[in-house]
């Protein structure tokens, strides 16, 4: 049986740095990783790691010919100057365009990293961008799409000094014991456990569109892991 064929996009933030590093010396999966700038692949990868400008991923995408295509960009609010447009041209014109690219290149799945709370009616932008980015690609029509929503990803970070999210990662284990009923959702969850459920979900073969909060996730990992 040959191996699954999975294309990264977004390799260089905390959620590809931590899938790429799980998918070390894991067997049935054959990892592309796409990105706009080199980074160190953690000892022992045996993947295939593409540096392009974002105009060439459409490209990269076709050669590689995923099953499955995970969606890890994002931006912040303060690295994009605190600028909508600039925001948006990240967080949601360019996913977009990779799923677009992904459906182009035959890509039966597509796995996308959004979050808890994400709400076209959400006075939050971040939010509310996030719900807009869902409602565009569940009108693509791939057989198989799995919105992931995550809360507070606990794990380091890479060059991204965050002394905010640092203090909430610090109170997470006690936060979480307060977020019962549907503010489950907001429970925070480790970026390994989050990749191990989307590695998991890429092992699913029924098709249609899925969104996993925070439960779900967990149950999607602790099925990886068997």
């Amino acid at each position: 049986m040959s191996d699954m064929r999975i294309a990264l996009v977004g390799a260089t933030g905390l959620v590809g740095r931590t899938l790429i590093a799980r998918c070390v010396g894991l067997p049935g999966i054959r990892l592309g990783a796409i990105a706009r700038r080199r980074m160190e692949l953690p000892p022992g990868a045996r993947m295939e790691m593409f540096v392009a400008d974002t105009e060439n991923w459409a490209e990269t995408l076709r050669a590689l010919q995923p099953e499955a295509v995970i969606c890890a960009l994002g931006t912040t609010w303060s690295k994009a100057g605190k600028d909508e447009q600039a925001f948006r041209a990240v967080d949601e014109r360019l996913v977009l365009a990779v799923a677009h690219a992904a459906r182009e290149a035959g890509a039966r799945q597509f796995i996308f990293v959004s979050s808890a709370g994400a709400d076209l009616a959400s006075k939050h932008l971040y939010l509310r961008v996030k719900g807009e980015v869902e409602q565009a690609l569940m009108k693509l029509r791939f057989t198989r799409l799995d919105i992931v929503r995550p809360g507070l990803l606990r794990g380091a970070r890479a060059d991204d000094s965050r002394p905010g999210e640092r203090l909430m990662m610090l109170l997470s284990p006690i936060m979480d014991l307060f977020l019962n009923g549907r503010y489950r959702a907001w429970r925070s969850i480790s970026a390994e456990r989050l990749v191990e459920a989307m590695l998991g979900l890429a092992r699913e073969k029924a098709g249609g569109r899925f969104i996993h909060e925070h439960d779900a996730l967990l149950r999607a990992a602790r099925r990886f892991t068997g």
